[in-house]
This record gives C-alpha cells, structure tokens and sequence, in this order.
C-alpha cells in the first residue's frame, strides 16, 4: 500500500495563504489520484479536492476560488495552495491515493497521517 506523508500545517491568520504538501518518498504514484481531506473537531472527514494522473481536479464548493490542488503524480508530490483561509477552515488536513478522483473519503484506499491548520487571530 502506497505510503503517504503531508506537510506544511500551521497556523495561519484570516486571510492568510497556506501549502500543503503531500508525498510518496517510498513509493511511486503514476497512475494514481491523489485526494485531499480534512477533519475538523467533532466533525466527519469531509473532501476538499482531488487532482487525477491526467491532472483533472475537482474542488468542494466551499474552497473553490481559494484553494487550488496541482502537481504531478508521476514525480511523487501534489500540492494545495490554501489562499484566504477561514477560522472554518481549521481541521487536520489529510491526502489519500487511490485509481479514481472523489470526494467521497470511504472511497479511497491509502492515506496520510495528517497535518494540522489553524486559522485564527
């Protein structure tokens, strides 16, 4: 099963940028989509965006015009721009590989640890 290791979390101020990174140091990902996600206290994981091998990305109308997912399975490291972030917007933030793009997280198959975004004054 692929491995995978995010980073780049922190804490941010309202309307500050953010990026994440998500990659596979022992495993390749030509083929794959990789997903991001995240989970806020108390809350379900919810879908934020995926980026397939072909680099169609799909977003959750709740950071669509803020966040944009690029980068290239085939070298092993996607990215999420995170711009104009929200104190809503704090949740542990998780990417996922797996054959198909979804927001759906039960969908996918292997996953990262998590990193951690905070956004608050």
């Amino acid at each position: 099963q692929v491995r995978l290791v995010e980073s780049g979390g922190g804490l941010v101020q309202p309307g500050g940028s953010l990026r994440l990174s998500c990659a596979a140091p022992e495993d390749r990902l030509d083929g794959y989509s990789i997903g991001w996600f995240r989970q806020a206290p108390g809350k379900e994981r919810k879908g934020v965006s995926c980026i397939t091998s072909s680099r169609y990305t799909h977003y959750a109308e709740t950071v669509k015009g803020r966040f944009t997912v690029s980068g290239d399975t085939a070298k092993g490291t996607i990215y999420l721009q995170m711009n104009n972030l929200k104190p809503e917007d704090t949740a542990v933030y998780y990417c996922a590989a797996d054959l198909f793009c979804s927001l759906q997280p039960d969908n996918w198959g292997a996953w990262g640890q998590g990193t951690q975004v905070t956004v608050s004054s």
